[in-house]
């Protein structure tokens, strides 16, 4: 073991301790990994910056618009309550009706946006037919995961190990690569949701909104607002940044991981993802509802677009119906054979799509830079120089050698199972994004070494990375609805344990069936 290899898994760890006791925003951390690489020469300039001209990066952020535009118009909402039954029905059967499609709709676009419109939607439809709001969030947060699996597009994990697949020099996903075996995992997942998540899942605990609606003034309506990473008084307490200041409305509680804090809030240090129960006036929504410090606000209304015309509506589910056919067909050997000169990839038609909704201002072209979530570009982009030095250093040959001995005459098999409870525990405590890039160069070196086909272990990757079912820090959509609903950290475990389960004996089973070593 050389210096340059202890010293990557030195700071792979302080890379680890940081994540998991936030010290600062995961892009951060992970961009100052790579400088660190730089400086010692295990990475050189053109490596470092290669992730930030990487085409599944770009993916992202162009996805991250396509999202925004459908969401602006109107066409997420208006889909979920046509889906929500009108009268009380079992919380099953209501399960059955908005889950699966839920999840058909995360398989090609962002989770985040499609959590923030139908959790408080789902949670005021629930209170208003008297079923427990608890019993359906996180089931939603479940099957955007589940959806995601589905596609290459599904979730940014996809598009991660995509980008470091073409790196590689091998021949990258399909549009439904992944889903051969996704389909499998999201149809196993809706049927446990369905018989055993109204038994593993709590009932509400935060206060009925109307209860606390009556105590506050007659000119302030209830507003619960979740914190984003840019809220500019993260990590200081309500006394050092005055809330009612800066954004004109009064704060009366704090949530936090399902417990409610009313006493001496001045005092409680305020993190990304906390609620806050807020008296706040009718401008209130209307003036920050588009703001990036809060990741939702909810009033007990609907939040209604800002154009509502059916024209925009149709062409924006028009253009995310051109990208996703587009993207599928271009795949396609005798398209590939006819125009050799131009990629029919989601890249080309994510790009086309982008433009068209900026121009058509189908989301607000001038303020594009809002949608955007830099962090998760900017932990995309350092990803691949942390695969990237893993491999210059030697460390992912090294692991590679001690899993092979580890399970030399159990074969490729027990490696692959090996590579998914790793990559699964490191998405569960840090991020997905960081998850795929410390497995992938692992992954990669194993198969060379064994002399075997990549792909199912590039696949593992990815189905384990998105599997982030037992804790609410492992994908975003997770802690939106810990928040919204209330929930304890072992809500999560209690439910989401079982799944990671489910999941990972699918993914070892089926992805050697479909994809040979």
């Amino acid at each position: 073991m050389n210096l340059e290899i202890i010293f990557v898994i030195a700071t792979l760890i302080c890379m680890v301790i940081a994540l998991i006791t936030n010290k600062l925003r995961p892009g951060m951390i992970l961009f100052s990994v790579i400088v660190l690489f730089l400086c010692t020469g295990i990475l050189s300039p053109s490596e470092m910056i290669d992730g930030f001209s990487n085409k599944g990066m770009i993916t992202v952020a162009m996805l991250f618009l396509v999202s925004e535009g459908i969401r602006q118009s109107g066409a997420l909402s208006e889909f979920i309550k046509k889906l929500l039954p009108e009268k009380k029905i079992s919380i099953t059967k209501a399960q059955m009706k908005m889950l699966p499609p839920i999840a058909f709709i995360s398989a090609f676009l962002n989770n985040t946006p499609v959590v923030v419109i139908f959790a408080p939607i789902v949670k005021r439809w629930a209170e208003r037919v008297k079923l427990p709001a608890t019993k359906f969030l996180i089931p939603i947060s479940f099957a955007t995961i589940l959806g995601g699996m589905c596609t290459l597009i599904g979730t940014s994990t996809n598009l991660v190990v995509h980008g470091m697949i073409l790196e590689a020099g091998y021949e990258g996903f399909s549009m439904f690569e992944i889903g051969k075996v996704g389909i499998f995992i999201a149809i196993a997942g809706m049927i446990y949701l369905f018989i055993f998540s109204n038994r593993l899942l709590p009932d509400n605990r935060i206060i009925d909104e109307n209860e606390d609606t009556e105590h506050s003034p007659a000119q302030f309506n209830r507003v619960e607002a979740i914190l984003g990473s840019r809220f500019p008084g993260i990590n200081h307490t309500l006394t050092e940044f005055n809330f009612t200041r800066h954004y004109g409305a009064i704060v009366k509680e704090i949530i936090r991981g399902g417990i409610r804090h009313t006493k001496d809030i001045d005092k409680i240090v305020l993190n990304a993802n906390d609620t806050l129960i807020l008296w706040a006036d009718d401008t209130f929504i209307p003036t920050w509802g588009e703001s990036s410090v809060f990741l939702m606000l909810a009033n007990g209304h609907d939040v209604k677009p800002t154009d509502t015309s059916n024209k925009k509506k149709y062409l924006a589910l028009g253009l995310l119906l051109f990208m996703i056919v587009g993207a599928t067909v271009g795949e396609l050997p005798m398209v590939k054979e006819a125009i050799p000169n131009v990629q029919f990839d989601m890249f080309f038609f994510v790009c086309i799509t982008t433009i068209i909704m900026a121009w058509t201002k189908i989301f607000p072209p001038k303020k594009y830079t809002k949608y955007i979530s830099w962090d998760i570009l900017i932990t995309i982009a350092c990803a691949f120089g942390i695969s990237k030095a893993m491999s210059n250093s030697g460390l992912a040959t090294l692991v590679a050698q001690y899993m092979i001995g580890l399970t030399d005459s159990l074969g490729p098999y027990a490696i692959l199972a090996v590579i998914y409870i790793v990559t699964n525990i490191a998405t569960e405590i840090i991020t997905n994004n960081a998850a795929a890039a410390l497995s992938f160069p692992i992954a990669l070196s194993v198969a060379t070494q064994l002399n075997v086909d990549p792909t199912p272990f590039f696949i593992t990757i990815c189905i384990a990375a998105s599997a982030s079912f037992s804790s609410p820090i492992g994908y975003q959509t997770n802690l939106i609805v810990q928040s919204v609903g209330g929930y304890k950290f072992t809500d999560f475990v209690r439910i989401g344990l079982p799944l990671n389960i489910i999941t990972f004996i699918i993914s070892v089973t089926i992805i050697p069936l479909i994809w040979k070593f």
